[in-house]
């Protein structure tokens, strides 16, 4: 590690009705990984947001190179050479790679008003030889992987000359071999004097890739760690300032094999005669490597996905699900992957988002919204799950990751649907969060729901799992119950390709 970077002191920052940041402290050295660690809610993005000048501080002093700044623009943040990579990637997936690398910075022709592609593309090719990157400038990004639209990222962020890289979440969506891929990348940035601000959740990516840890509590910064001189269990312990959730395996109820839900042959584009069974009071991990089909399987049967052929049963009979109405009014809520692209309106408030789905349960008998009635069951519901917020008023966009799922959850639980399908339920998620989550399927589980709960994250599958469906290639390939599942069984089912049906 080198010189001070970045020095933030002291930063606060308030919204209406929180306080988002006090006196919080952040200090990066050049060639350094250091991680911003807390719960969802505890202020990393907000004070990350301030750094690239998303949001001004409202007290205290950034001195950045040896130099006080106020970063005012992101613009201003991007010229001193601050980027950041965030978890929802923001790349045009009709334009080439280069293209997006140099978007309104395009080398032009004689005639002005014409792009210069030779030279767009030189430009790209000379960046990825310096980062040791197999891509193709001229190939489109929607027709990328998403580990590779990540390294499109990085590039972008490194064309500008960042000498700051913020990494969110980075590794949320990639497998094992692209994560090593993406740490041979930040070793490169390391010993070229980037400082790199890595965000993440994952604990053993933290102990193997960075420096330092600072860690915040509830918009607070609490200290800065040599990585290597702390254990996970005192940095979990920090964080959380709290017991965690026992995550121990769930014990199905006696008298719990009712089915509730039948697959019976469903194909489409994607899914090969897909064929399971979901029981009441069980919860059904899905298993697989990205790519496999898991979240394909969820959309077909929610009516998000056409099926070509096949059946659906509920309660042992038939049942059309041309679309997500048809799936609702069968007892069947989705909580996506993509949460807020398909499970929220960020834009409204917290208690019309737990409204939505049962709003017809809601209206009075001329149709008017009973407001009185939504604020009494949203109430509930924000206590229930324990939903960091304000108030029931405030818009979406304004509480975590965290907060944000137990929202969509709330929506689903106001519903009272019977069949629940979790699609990657805790992505994004911090310890604590985590560990709520996981109570919360334990009891509805009790309480008699079927439950699907998709997941990348091998521990959480056979934490969680009364039964293990594992996926390769749009087929199941396995059936493993809780006591013969393990990450070996599940991988050697996950790499095969011959199905089990």
């Amino acid at each position: 590690m080198g010189k001070a970077l970045l020095k933030m002191e002291a930063i606060s920052k308030g919204f209406p009705g929180v306080q988002a940041l006090s006196d919080v402290n952040f200090e990066l050295q050049a060639g350094e990984v250091h991680s911003l660690l807390g719960e969802n809610g505890a202020g990393k993005s907000t004070l990350m947001k301030i750094l690239t000048g998303i949001y001004q501080k409202d007290d205290g002093e950034i001195t950045y190179l040896g130099e006080k700044v106020d970063i005012t623009d992101t613009k201003m943040a991007q010229d001193l050479g601050i980027s950041m990579i965030h978890q929802e990637l923001n790349l045009m997936p009709d334009l080439t790679v280069a293209q997006n690398i140099f978007i309104g910075r395009e080398p032009r022709s004689k005639l002005k008003f014409l792009l210069n592609e030779n030279e767009l593309n030189k430009r790209t090719q000379k960046l990825f030889n310096q980062l040791n990157l197999n891509l193709d400038p001229k190939a489109l990004i929607g027709d990328l992987t998403v580990a590779k639209q990540q390294m499109v990222e990085i590039a972008k962020a490194l064309s500008f000359n960042a000498k700051i890289l913020i990494m969110d979440e980075p590794t949320a969506a990639l497998t094992d071999s692209e994560i090593d891929t993406l740490f041979e990348i930040i070793e490169r940035l390391r010993s070229k004097g980037v400082g790199i601000v890595y965000i993440s959740h994952r604990m053993e990516e933290l102990k193997r890739i960075t420096d330092r840890i600072t860690i915040m509590r509830d918009g607070s910064y609490i200290d800065t760690v040599i990585t290597k001189h702390i254990s996970i269990d005192k940095i979990i312990q920090m964080m959380v300032g709290r017991a965690i959730y026992d995550n121990s395996k769930p014990m199905i109820e006696t008298g719990t094999d009712k089915v509730i839900l039948e697959v019976k042959n469903l194909n489409n584009r994607v899914l090969k005669n897909i064929n399971f069974e979901l029981k009441k009071g069980e919860i059904l991990g899905f298993a697989g490597l990205m790519g496999a089909g898991r979240t394909e399987v969820a959309r077909a049967i929610f009516g998000a996905d056409p099926i070509t052929s096949g059946e659906i049963l509920i309660n042992r009979k038939e049942v059309q699900i041309k679309a997500p109405n048809d799936a609702v009014r069968n007892g069947i809520g989705y909580i996506s992957e993509d949460r807020k692209r398909f499970g929220l309106m960020v834009d409204m408030d917290v208690k019309t988002n737990i409204a939505i789905a049962s709003i017809k349960d809601f209206l009075n008998p001329i149709g008017w919204a009973n407001d009185s009635k939504i604020a009494k069951v949203s109430k509930e519901m924000v206590q229930k799950l324990g939903v960091k917020t304000p108030s029931i008023n405030q818009q979406l966009k304004f509480l975590s990751g965290g907060n944000q799922q137990k929202v969509v959850i709330a929506k689903w639980l106001t519903r009272d649907c019977d069949i629940l399908i979790f699609d990657e339920p805790t992505r994004g998620i911090d310890v604590g969060a985590k560990g709520e989550i996981y109570k919360l399927l334990n009891e509805l589980a009790e309480q008699g729901k079927a439950i699907i709960m998709i997941s990348s994250e091998l521990p959480e599958v056979l934490r969680m799992s009364h039964r293990v469906m594992v996926m390769c290639e749009g087929r199941i390939t396995g059936e493993l119950s809780s006591e013969n599942a393990s990450q070996e069984s599940i991988m050697n089912f996950a790499t095969q390709r011959v199905s089990i049906s």
